[in-house]
């Protein structure tokens, strides 16, 4: 079973395409969540994560952090074992 991922995210962010470019090429569904012109569920997000940028990346409840972190923990080849767990 694979992992539940959310992302918190902003059409007008480049970061956010690119990390749901690297969630895309590994086959994964995903929940995006977006953060546009609604200061309730940017208010949530930073509950949740404890960051106010967008994205915010949580894999099965857990905070990843951002764009920067999604592509270091696959550089480090730590992101398919984590998105494979369930």
């Amino acid at each position: 079973m694979t992992a539940q991922v959310t992302i918190y995210s902003s059409n007008r962010c480049g970061y956010c395409f690119r990390a749901k470019r690297l969630l895309d090429s590994k086959g994964l569904s995903y929940e995006e969540i977006s953060v546009d012109g609604r200061q309730d569920v940017r208010q949530q997000m930073m509950q949740l994560t404890g960051n106010r940028t967008v994205p915010q990346i949580m894999v099965n409840g857990n905070a990843i952090g951002g764009c920067d972190e999604l592509y270091l923990l696959d550089r480090q080849q730590k992101l398919d074992p984590l998105l494979a767990t369930s």
